[in-house]
């Protein structure tokens, strides 16, 4: 369980560097530290989906407390400002910090006095509630709470340079308008008296983002000034939303939270689960999003990572499974499935759906594939024929383009049955990292985990039409000659397999991970000893606590570490940067060969603990360096990342 005491709390580096995070199934969010202190543009406590899942905006960016204790006036907000000051200190009053389920809990001591403070989305809505319980007093404590308001993309930051926006007072609270147009937002509470104000606080430090080599500096508008006077005992609750009806019943709101809760955990069937693994279940949730199409009107996605990723075609499928199966929750993959079967174009699902409404990208040659594979887990998990005999359509459409040719030249090679795929200046494989235009690692041809995913999904399709009473034979007869062809990527010499063949420059025998899902799949085209050797190989190179590196420390074009301007950042991404979604495949393809269930589990503890004491608390690091002591990188939480881990556990546990 998450649960700091004074120790933890009160040193601020350590504070600081622990986040946690809310979401609302629409996209939005809320994010903040342990410490209080806003070190990211996207730290926040509403950034509200205005285009659901997209459009995400951040309008309520934190409050500034202060109580009056024995006539002397505590302030329990932390902020550090451009020179470096850190002031005020509010998190000298830290006594706790703990996560009641979803529900990230602070505990502040002041005097005799105990506050807690707790911060929640509505499931569904663009609501946040700010809640204050004066849990230990010897008398009355006023209570004053400034809201901090903007109105950007998540992505930036806001300067106030003489910005003047519409305050004005309003029902129980007041009502923001940035702009002529902008949606306003209202800042409300059914127990504390509310005034507008209008005054900007400039020069807000964002120590994360000098660290990325991005903008770190911004101004926050005071919008409101809240006040109330608290019993021992009682509780006050703040309410930031679009919405100027939502529910002003901070207790019901709380209640409907933890309700719902609940209900996941019981549905999953883990209400006896250790904490971590609940905490896995919690954090699976916070991924996936509505997602409407005019087919599809209740449609489901899933958030790639947080904060600044959105829905993703290759992540949702590689994350599905973990994340709806595991969690009893298959109606939510056929849904998904369905959604994105909508989008199919020229036999590919779209990699990103981006930002402002904009067309889908079709760059991606996995997804397609990777779709195949979660449908696959959907239907054995379910014994749901109907969503396969209506996708069959999209599936056949799938496979056909990929025989004949879609774009950036992916295509079946005529003369071996692969599927090749790339051109200059385009990354198709989540290998994907690009700078200008630059691709750091093109894989131009035929990628080996391209290769295995073909090889799965079309073994996938002679089991689907037997399931449908469709003939077999033409698949079974494509994946025996992929099978037959496979051995191409073996290396005798290394007992490896090759990484791309064909390549502009010939045969990549880099030694990096992606050769597992030829183990991993449920389809492997390998002998059991070369499936052992590849096993072998990715342990002795590759394996680190919290997943695999992305390219052997041997080579010369290895990295270690992950850090510095976007364009290092990127350069080191997929050159040695660890990613956490490859433990699942891997601990799945040791499992393969060895059979020895408590040796692959034990490969899962490093990152489990890692829930409880890696960056975000309760989710899992999207990336970490290669070299010791492995630090975390990246977005930090990751939807591939909690689903591999999840997914694993859950086969090991059955």
């Amino acid at each position: 369980m998450t649960d700091f005491g004074r120790s933890l709390c009160t040193d601020l580096d350590t504070a600081t560097g622990r986040e946690w995070l809310v979401a609302n199934g629409r996209g939005g969010y809320a994010m903040g530290t342990v410490s209080g202190i806003r070190t990211r543009c996207y730290h926040g406590l509403l950034v509200a989906a205005l285009d659901p899942p997209l459009g995400r905006t951040l309008l309520v960016a934190q409050t500034d407390e202060t109580v009056r204790i024995n006539d002397t006036e505590v302030s329990l907000a932390t902020h550090r400002w451009a020179d470096g000051t850190v002031a005020p200190r509010g998190w000298i009053h830290l006594d706790r910090f703990h996560r009641e389920g979803p529900v990230p809990v602070w505990t502040y001591a002041a005097g005799d006095a105990l506050l807690e403070k707790r911060v929640w989305m509505e499931h569904g809505e663009a609501t946040t509630y700010v809640r204050y319980t004066l849990t230990r007093a010897q008398a009355p404590v006023p209570l004053t709470a400034k809201v901090l308001t903007t109105y950007r993309d998540h992505h930036a930051t806001t300067q106030a340079n003489g910005w003047s926006m519409d305050v004005s007072p309003g029902e129980e609270g007041v009502r923001v308008t940035a702009f002529d147009g902008a949606v306003p937002v209202y800042l409300r509470s059914a127990g504390a008296d509310a005034q507008p104000r209008h005054a900007w606080y400039r020069d807000f430090h964002l120590s994360t983002e000098t660290d990325r080599g991005l903008t770190d500096q911004e101004d926050s508008l005071c919008a409101a000034r809240f006040s109330a006077t608290l019993q021992p005992g009682a509780s006050v609750t703040l309410v930031f939303s679009t919405d100027p009806e939502a529910s002003l019943d901070g207790a019901d709101a709380l209640d409907r939270v933890q309700r719902r809760d609940e209900r996941l955990l019981t549905q999953a069937g883990l209400e006896d689960a250790p904490a971590d693994i609940r905490d896995l279940a919690r954090a699976a949730d916070t991924f996936i999003v509505n997602r409407s199409t005019d087919d599809v009107p209740d449609g489901r996605s899933v958030i790639a990572g947080y904060p600044w990723f959105g829905d993703w075609g290759r992540d949702t499928m590689i994350a599905l499974p973990g994340l709806t199966l595991p969690t009893g929750r298959a109606d939510v993959a056929t849904t998904i499935l369905r959604t994105y079967g909508q989008y199919v174009d020229r036999g590919m699902i779209p990699n990103r759906f981006p930002d402002r409404g904009d067309a889908p990208e079709y760059n991606t040659v996995d997804a397609t594939l990777w779709y195949v594979e979660a449908l696959r887990a959907t239907v054995e998990a379910t014994g749901d024929l109907d969503v396969l005999r209506d996708l069959w359509p999209v599936l056949r459409e799938m496979v056909d383009w990929q025989e004949k040719g879609t774009r950036y030249g992916i295509r079946v090679d005529p003369k071996d049955g692969l599927l090749r795929a790339g051109e200059p200046g385009v990354q198709l494989t989540w290998m994907d990292a690009k700078v200008g235009d630059w691709v750091v690692t093109p894989r131009i041809r035929k990628p080996v985990e391209i290769n295995a995913l073909w090889y799965n999904a079309l073994r996938c399709m002679e089991t689907f039409s037997e399931l449908i009473g469709e003939p077999s034979d033409p698949w079974s007869e494509r994946a025996d000659r992929v099978a037959a062809h496979f051995d191409r990527f073996w290396d005798p010499d290394r007992q490896v397999c090759r990484d791309v063949l064909d390549g502009p420059d010939g045969d990549d025998s880099s030694l990096r991970p992606n050769q597992l899902f030829a183990v991993s799949l449920p389809h492997s085209p390998l002998s059991p000893e070369q499936q052992r050797a590849v096993v072998d190989a990715c342990s002795s190179a590759l394996i680190t606590p919290h997943g695999l590196r992305s390219l052997a420390p041997s080579d010369p074009a290895y990295c270690g570490s992950y850090g510095g301007s976007p364009h290092d950042r990127d350069a080191a991404y997929h050159q040695g940067t660890v990613w956490s979604w490859l433990l699942g495949p891997f601990v799945k393809a040791h499992y393969r060969v060895y059979g020895d269930r408590a040796r692959a589990r034990s490969f899962l503890a490093p990152l489990r603990r890692h829930l409880v004491e890696g960056g975000l608390l309760g989710s899992i690091s999207e990336i970490f360096d290669g070299d010791p002591p492995f630090a975390s990188r990246g977005a930090p939480a990751q939807a591939w990342g909690v689903a591999q881990l999840l997914e694993a556990w859950a086969m090991l546990e059955e």
